[in-house]
């Protein structure tokens, strides 16, 4: 055969090849290649999360009843008191000046009262002997009741500034810890319309509470009593243990989004644990022991076909939530299922024709490997 001839056949074969491999391309799709993981049993811990704040369980703001000036300070922060110790103390001139005030009007209502009984003592023998009217014993009497009532009113005056003077003295209410300290000396306080607070005291700290906002979706999960685990940002790789305390009816609403307060409960022998933490709290409200379950991603899966419209297998327009697709042979098939608790990583199968060891999908990886290249390869030899 000439040389002419074998050049027009070698291109005639190049270009038959290449319109066969064009249609075997077109007309056949690549298998579908699949992540899977099999069906098992095990446990599932259901938890809620959360974030709170640490706080004493007992905070006592300590305050004045009376206005002055500080005279000394007795406590710092941090420094632990007992109930009675001395905290400050406010200057007590003006109160010794009323107290004396009140001690001379307390004498003066005396020396009157002393002075109508000797009058109402005269003007009953009067009155006896028929030397007065009965007008005037009447006036005798009155007047008599009116200087004790008096001295009963100076009394109280005195008692009154007795206390105030011992209010002067600020003193611990708890044993405990300062943990705030808002005066300094030489600060004058008034007390005329509320209340101020002097001192921060929070009782033992050997015993703290978590106080976390728990939506309103989750709050009927929560029971007390249940045990919750938590760590803080300082020591984040240690896990710390509570339980739920109390359930607070109080809700909160902040932007139509309602919260109930959760208290937990904290052992803090060390002491590491310091009010104010921010606490990430993990509440475990259900524990499934040795159940059917499977990876929260095969109920996320999704095959190509149900994206392009429906296909072979069946499926809903999307799967996940009440389905999963299991392997057969090489092909996904859609079974429906009964889902339960989950623990964000695998979810109960309550129900359903699933059972141990079937491959359940999780993603498609054909995709990937069809970016890379094509199945079909020409060689030219």
């Amino acid at each position: 055969m000439s040389r002419k001839l074998i050049l027009p056949l070698i291109l005639l074969a190049l270009a038959i090849g290449g319109w066969l491999g064009w249609r075997q391309m077109a007309g056949s799709k690549p298998a579908g290649v699949y992540k899977t993981q099999p069906v098992d049993r095990g446990d599932i811990v259901e938890t809620i999360s959360a974030n709170g704040t640490l706080n004493p369980v007992v905070l006592v703001n300590v305050g004045t009843q009376v206005s002055g000036t500080i005279k000394r300070l007795n406590a710092d922060f941090n420094s632990v008191v007992k109930k009675g110790d001395v905290l400050a103390e406010l200057d007590p001139a003006l109160i010794e000046a009323q107290l004396r005030q009140d001690l001379a009007a307390l004498a003066n209502a005396e020396a009157n009262l002393n002075l109508a009984r000797a009058k109402d003592k005269r003007a009953k023998e009067l009155f006896a002997q028929k030397f007065v009217s009965q007008d005037a014993l009447d006036q005798a009497r009155q007047a008599l009741d009116s200087a004790q009532a008096q001295v009963e009113l100076a009394r109280a005056q005195v008692a009154r500034s007795r206390t105030n003077l011992g209010y002067t003295v600020i003193r611990s209410p708890v044993d405990g810890v300062v943990v705030a300290r808002n005066i300094d000396v030489g600060q004058t306080v008034a007390a005329s319309f509320q209340t101020p607070t002097l001192f921060q005291i929070a009782g033992d700290l050997k015993a703290m509470q978590i106080d976390t906002s728990v939506a309103e979706a989750d709050i009927g999960k929560v029971q007390i009593g249940q045990v919750a685990r938590f760590s803080v940002d300082t020591f984040m790789e240690r896990e710390f243990e509570a339980r739920v305390k109390q359930i607070r009816l109080n809700p909160t609403v902040q932007q139509n989004v309602v919260t109930y307060n959760v208290v937990l409960l904290v052992d803090n022998p060390e002491g590491k644990l310091m009010p104010g933490m921010t606490a990430h709290v993990s509440i475990e409200v259900g524990r499934h022991a040795n159940v059917l379950r499977v990876p929260n991603a095969a109920l996320r899966y999704r095959p190509q076909e149900a994206e392009e419209g429906g296909g072979k297998n069946g499926g809903k327009a999307r799967g996940g939530g009440n389905q999963v697709y299991k392997l057969v042979d090489g092909r996904a098939l859609a079974v429906k299922i009964k889902p339960g608790a989950s623990d964000g990583s695998f979810t109960e199968v309550k129900g359903g024709e699933l059972k141990p060891g079937d491959e359940v999908i999780l993603r498609e990886i054909s995709a990937a490997k069809d970016k890379k290249g094509s199945a079909f390869q020409f060689r030219f030899f």
